[in-house]
């Protein structure tokens, strides 16, 4: 266990770091997938701009890699573009 007082508070600040960023990828990934459910591009479109939106928050915070949240984009418009 650390001993210094700064090294105390940069443990609970990471655990509180830890769980906001496993709660937002949780969500985005869920988010993904109620994606990935619709059936009609109307149904679809809204949302996507709203994954979008989350994976680059998640990017710009370091919590997935850049060229991950790219490829999703991509894959994702790709399957919004897709539909009927």
């Amino acid at each position: 266990m650390a001993n210094h007082k700064s090294s105390l508070k940069r443990i609970r600040s990471n655990a509180a770091k830890r769980l906001r960023n496993r709660y937002q990828a949780k969500t985005t990934r869920n988010a993904i997938k109620k994606l990935r459910g619709a059936t009609t591009k109307a149904d679809a479109t809204p949302i996507l701009g709203k994954v979008i939106s989350m994976l680059d928050r998640l990017a710009k915070k370091n919590v997935i890699h850049k060229n991950k949240a790219s490829n999703n984009k991509s894959k994702l418009t790709k399957f919004v573009n897709g539909l009927a």
